[in-house]
């Protein structure tokens, strides 16, 4: 269920919002707007004829400078359908930072959006320090209650990268700390969501699976998906989603064009680089049905003159014309 906003409601340019007035009756509808979409394996979580859709969102990751209240009304008078809030030490939506009745602000303001929180952004990268590990358990425990604060009736998954180095040096390592995290995330009830990262110490989808295989393959264990990470590298778009598919729990979308000798990544849909309608295509004929989330990498939100309600809108553009492209639909 998602309340609506005006129609008409200006965002600047040629964006409009595709929402109505918004409705009254908000009492009785918190936490409607932070439900999942998909279960942990990414598949529907009822039947597919009531849930014949993909979501798209974007992630407060290209919005550091805004509070979060501000991003998700932002986000939500654009016309995106989800939200994922990055949650590192020195965000704004860090553990550390939200209060109880902040909490429970966020998660009202929630409401009021119709956005559906489906994700938390974390970055903590396993380590061979056993005081440094037990460091990262607090951490992620503190996220996975946040998430439960934030979405009580059904949580957003927490992702996570993992760092560098070399995987045929570290798996073993990744393996048995992931697998001490899986544990938090299993007992708060909570998916963790590992994801591939270029340069990483994981940067392919099997490599994921495999992590997840060795863990007894874990329904609150799943992938990221971001094809910006495979591109140039001899990994055809076809392959990672047919590799991802089976455990994949949330995709993130952004450009990634060649500069020289660098991998360069760009606002989605900025360069053409990624066919994305195909992309829309393969997820939903192969079973996906969660969120389609726009993010906005450092390399962009972090040149000067940056305007993040700006990319943004640009994201929107990109992206609800690409599920028009693809016809994928989205909730109404």
């Amino acid at each position: 269920m998602k309340l609506q906003y005006p129609e008409n409601l200006s965002l600047g340019g040629d964006v409009q919002s595709r929402r109505h007035v918004l409705q009254s009756g908000l009492s009785g509808l918190l936490g409607l707007s932070c439900l999942h979409q998909a279960s942990a394996s990414g598949r529907p979580q009822s039947d597919s004829s009531k849930n014949d859709h993909l979501l798209l969102g974007f992630s407060t990751y290209g919005m550091k400078t805004l509070t979060t209240e501000t991003a998700i009304g932002h986000i939500a008078r654009i016309g995106f359908d989800s939200v994922e809030i990055t949650v590192w030490p020195d965000w704004d939506a860090a553990p550390g930072n939200m209060s109880p009745e902040r909490r429970q602000r966020v998660r009202t303001r929630l409401a009021d959006s119709g956005l559906r929180l489906t994700s938390l952004m974390e970055h903590v990268a396993p380590s061979e320090n056993d005081a440094q590990h037990t460091a990262h358990r607090t951490r992620l425990a503190g996220v996975f209650e946040l998430a439960r604060d934030l979405c009580p009736a059904q949580r957003p998954l927490v992702q996570t990268v993992l760092g560098g180095g070399q995987w045929e040096k570290k798996r073993e390592l990744l393996r048995d700390r992931v697998g001490d995290w899986l544990e938090l995330a299993t007992e708060q009830e909570t998916v963790l969501a590992i994801k591939p990262h270029r340069g990483g110490v994981m940067s392919r989808p099997e490599e994921a699976v495999w992590l997840i295989e060795q863990l007894g393959q874990s329904r609150y264990l799943r992938i990221v998906y971001d094809y910006s990470h495979y591109a140039y590298r001899e990994m055809s778009l076809e392959d990672t989603v047919t590799t991802a598919l089976p455990y994949l729990a949330h995709v993130a979308v952004k450009d990634a064009v060649k500069e020289g000798d660098r991998i360069v990544f760009k606002l989605p849909g900025q360069t053409g680089s990624i066919p994305y309608a195909k992309l829309l295509k393969l997820l939903f004929d192969g079973g996906y049905r969660a969120d389609i989330s726009c993010e906005v990498s450092g390399m962009v939100w972090s040149k000067p003159n940056y305007e993040p309600v700006a990319a943004a809108e640009s994201c929107y553009r990109s992206l609800a014309k690409a599920f028009t492209d693809a016809d994928v639909h989205r909730p109404d």
